[in-house]
C-alpha cells in the first residue's frame, strides 16, 4: 500500500487563520458595539460554518445571569470594560456558573500583562485586546480546539470557469502539476465533473470510480480507502479522478462533497479542486468554503457577466478573505472582437492575476498527448505564466499588481499588430 504523505511532512498547508473550526457551540457577551460587529463578521465567516456562534450584549454580568440557569457552551467569549482587580472579580463570579469543561476567552480594552497572567492562572483560555480582528479571533478559536499532535490541514484551491470552454480544468490540472513537480509540494487534484471530467485524459490515466465511490459513502473514507481510490502519478502528485461516464447520473448531497474535500485535505498539503461549469448547492458551497478561488474567464460578454456575478457573490459571502484570483485566458484570438482586459477587470473590480495568450497548437498537442503544457513547451510564455500562477495560489510569491499581471502577457498582441 502506498503511504499517503500528510501535510505534516511538508511545510505547505492551510495557514493558522484558514483552519476550519469544528462543530462547537459558542456564546459571546460583549460590552461595546465594535466588538459585537467583529463577532458578527466572524460568525458569518466560512471557517466558522460548522460552529454555532451567538452574540449578545451585556458583558460578563449578562453571561453570569444567563448561565445561572443554563449549561455553558463549549466556548464562552466575554468582554469586560473593567481593569485590574475589578475585572478579576467579574471573572471569579463567572467561574461560579461556568462548566469546568467550557473554554473561556476574555476580551478587554487594555494591554495589561499582569491581568493576562492572572486570567491564565484562573484557567481562562485566552485574553484578547479590542478592537478585534475577525480573522485573528477565528485563529485563536481554531487553536483552542486543534490537536497539537494532529497534522495541519491542507490548503484547498478551487478553479471555476465563467463559461464552458474557458479552460478552467486545463489550468487547474497544469497548476496542480506545477505545484507538485516543480515546487515539490504534495498535491491532489480533485475532478468534480463526474460525467465529463478530463483529469484522466489530461494525465493519460484510467480514471476509475475514484470521486464517485468516495461520494457514495463519505463516512467510509479513511486513509486506507483514500489510498486505494487515488491515482498516484508521481512522488508528489495524486489524482482523485471522476468516472467520466454517462451510464448513470451521479447525485450526492452537499455534505458529501464537503466530507470528501475535508478527508483529502487531511492527507495532502495542497488540494486543487476542479469544479464543473454548473451551478448547484454543492458547487456553491465547495467554492465558497475554499481557502482560495481561481476564476477563469475569456474576454467576452458571457464571461464578463458571470465573472461579475461570481465576484459579487464571493465578496458578499467571504468578507474576511481576499478577492478571487482572476485569470484571463485565450486572449488574442485572431479576428475575434474582445473586451479589453483592463475594461474587463474594471467592471468586476478584480485585477487579473494572470493573462494567458491564445495558443491552440500548444494546448492541442498537450491534450492529445496526455501531457502538461510545461512538458510540451517548457520555455513558452504560457509555461512561464503557469509557473507564476502556481506561485500565486500557493502564496510562495506575491500576487502581481494589475500592470505587472497584464502588460507582460499582452506583449504578444503588440507583435501581431506590427506584423
Amino acid at each position: 500500500m502506498t503511504k499517503l504523505q500528510t501535510p505534516a511532512d511538508d511545510p505547505f498547508g492551510a495557514a493558522p487563520h484558514e483552519r476550519p473550526v469544528p462543530r462547537i457551540s459558542i456564546q459571546a457577551f460583549c460590552e461595546f458595539p465594535d466588538t459585537g460587529a467583529a463577532l458578527q463578521r466572524a460568525a458569518a465567516d466560512r471557517r466558522l460554518s460548522k460552529a454555532n456562534l451567538t452574540v449578545q450584549l451585556g458583558g460578563i454580568q449578562a453571561a453570569v445571569d444567563h448561565h445561572s440557569g443554563h449549561v455553558t457552551p463549549n466556548l464562552l467569549i466575554v468582554e469586560t470594560r473593567l481593569q485590574g482587580t475589578a475585572a478579576l472579580e467579574e471573572i471569579d463570579r463567572l467561574a461560579e456558573v461556568c462548566d469546568p469543561s467550557s473554554k473561556v476567552i476574555v476580551i478587554g480594552r487594555t494591554n495589561d500583562v499582569e491581568l493576562y497572567r492572572e486570567l491564565m492562572r484562573r484557567g481562562v483560555s485566552e485574553y484578547m485586546v479590542a478592537p478585534l480582528n475577525p480573522l485573528h479571533l477565528i485563529e485563536v478559536i481554531s487553536g483552542l480546539y486543534l490537536n497539537p499532535d494532529a497534522p495541519p490541514v491542507g490548503r484547498v484551491v478551487s478553479f471555476v470557469a465563467c463559461r464552458g470552454g474557458a479552460g478552467s480544468s486545463t489550468l487547474a490540472h497544469n497548476v496542480g502539476w506545477c505545484i507538485a513537480e516543480r515546487m515539490k509540494i504534495n498535491t491532489t487534484i480533485m475532478d468534480f465533473d463526474l460525467s465529463f471530467g478530463t483529469v484522466g485524459l489530461n494525465f493519460n490515466e484510467e480514471p476509475g470510480q475514484g470521486v464517485a465511490e468516495a461520494l457514495s459513502a463519505p463516512e467510509r473514507l479513511d486513509d486506507v480507502l483514500l489510498d486505494r481510490l487515488l491515482l498516484k502519478t508521481s512522488d508528489y502528485l495524486s489524482l482523485f479522478a471522476s468516472p467520466a461516464m454517462l451510464d448513470r447520473a451521479y447525485e450526492a448531497e452537499p455534505a458529501a462533497f464537503e466530507a470528501v474535500v475535508d478527508a483529502v485535505r487531511q492527507s495532502t498539503p495542497c488540494v486543487i479542486v476542479d469544479l464543473p461549469h454548473q451551478w448547484t448547492p454543492w458547487v456553491r458551497q465547495t467554492l465558497l468554503a475554499s481557502d482560495d478561488i481561481v476564476v477563469v474567464a475569456t474576454p467576452d460578454l458571457a464571461s464578463l457577466r458571470t465573472a461579475k456575478a461570481l465576484a459579487d457573490l464571493i465578496r458578499q459571502n467571504r468578507p474576511n478573505d481576499p478577492a478571487p484570483k482572476l485569470v484571463m485566458n485565450q486572449v488574442g484570438i485572431p479576428r475575434r472582437p474582445e473586451i479589453p482586459v483592463k475594461d474587463f477587470a474594471a467592471t468586476i473590480g478584480v485585477a487579473p492575476a494572470m493573462v494567458l495568450p491564445f495558443e491552440p497548437q500548444l494546448y492541442g498537442s498537450a491534450a492529445n498527448n496526455g501531457q502538461m503544457l510545461m512538458e510540451v513547451q517548457p520555455k513558452s510564455q504560457t509555461a512561464d505564466a503557469i509557473a507564476r500562477l502556481a506561485q500565486v495560489v500557493t502564496g510562495r510569491a506575491p500576487a502581481p499588481d494589475a500592470d505587472k499581471g497584464v502588460l507582460p502577457f499582452l506583449s504578444f498582441l503588440k507583435g501581431r499588430k506590427q506584423a
